[in-house]
């Protein structure tokens, strides 16, 4: 049997693992054993209390790729920790590692590359290579928690890929690290970040989960937005806006907008002034702006703003009503920002 032929029981829910395992002749209550061990990130053959016909079984019939972790770089400023992850088929990702004062978040990958062509990211260059299944996204939780041997709390879907990009495997996903068997990560605890798929943003809407929606909005003009961010020219400023706040009022979370600020491109007063006015126009409702100082990328031009440059562009919004603050710099002596890490290997 094929890889592609076997069932990958990691993308189960613990019901439906159950049915399966009746599927294929063995009692259900190994279902439950096989579901613990994988959320350890154990393989087959770890799995002590299964007999070794059932194990060989699996191993046969079905599949569990957990990432391997390839490289991983320690910051030795604040303890954040970046991951290459290499995929069952030679593929890699990223992933991070941040601790704060709750616990420990974790940054994810949705795609190997991505397609969205944003030009001051590196994991747009080269391209989208594929989309990463429900299993390989919870995976680098898995990994980097067994790796780490903490808990981790807290998810933000901003590494590599546009997660709306992906949208069945990734609400998918959602509903798996959600599981109270599984991680049991509330939803709350949960932020998904996109470039601007219009009509995704609406059908994410329509899913009810309570997760954050975080906007990568990068510009205060149709202009500016579209020479940086291509996804602009098929979804202008004011369409992604009304979406937005069509989402907020659907689901009563606030949105965080998302705003990389880049030296002579995006970081002057008029840009603070225009976005505090195209938020306001649009947005009903409170929303928050995250300011990022960009990391440069050594294929690109770009340079990022300064740390000066961008809290006088923070008191400008908070001045005419708009909540922000200054994204602090996590990682700063290993590139932490993703991307640069699977460009040095590719």
């Amino acid at each position: 049997m094929t890889d592609t032929e076997k069932t990958d029981i990691l993308s189960l829910t613990l019901p439906e693992l159950r049915e399966k395992i009746i599927s294929f002749g063995f009692p259900a209550y190994r279902a439950k054993q096989i579901f613990d061990w994988m959320y350890k990130g154990k393989t087959f053959r770890d799995m002590t209390n299964l007999p070794a016909g059932l194990r060989t079984f699996l191993e046969e019939n079905t599949s569990l790729s957990l990432p391997v972790i390839d490289k991983k770089l320690v910051s030795a400023v604040d303890g954040t920790v970046k991951y290459l992850l290499r995929l069952s088929d030679g593929n890699y990702i990223e992933s991070v590692l941040m601790k704060y004062k709750y616990g420990f978040t974790i940054c994810v990958s949705s795609q190997c590359g991505c397609r969205m062509g944003c030009r001051f990211c590196a994991s747009t260059i080269g391209g989208k290579v594929r989309d990463l299944t429900p299993s390989e996204i919870l995976g680098q939780i898995i990994t980097v928690s067994a790796d780490c041997n903490n808990r981790i709390s807290h998810v933000v879907m901003m590494g590599i890929g546009e997660p709306l990009d992906n949208y069945d495997n990734v609400i998918s996903f959602l509903k798996l690290v959600n599981l109270p068997d599984g991680l049991n990560i509330g939803y709350r605890n949960i932020s998904l970040s996109t470039c601007g798929i219009v009509p995704n943003i609406l059908r994410l809407a329509s899913e009810k989960l309570p997760i954050t929606l975080s906007v990568s909005l990068h510009a205060s003009d149709d202009q500016t937005r579209s020479a940086i961010m291509p996804v602009n020219n098929k979804y202008p400023i004011p369409e992604l806006l009304t979406a937005c706040n069509s989402y907020q009022t659907e689901t009563g979370r606030r949105i965080s907008f998302e705003y990389t600020l880049i030296f002579g491109k995006n970081d002057s007063r008029a840009d603070a002034e225009r976005l505090a006015a195209v938020l306001k126009k649009y947005m009903k409702k409170t929303v928050h702006v995250n300011l990022i100082p960009l990391n440069p990328v050594s294929e690109r031009e770009f340079k990022g703003s300064s740390r000066t440059s961008a809290e006088a562009f923070c008191r400008i919004l908070v001045n005419n009503g708009v909540n922000a603050t200054v994204r602090r710099t996590l990682g700063p002596d290993i590139n932490a920002s993703c991307g640069q890490l699977r460009r040095s290997v590719k």
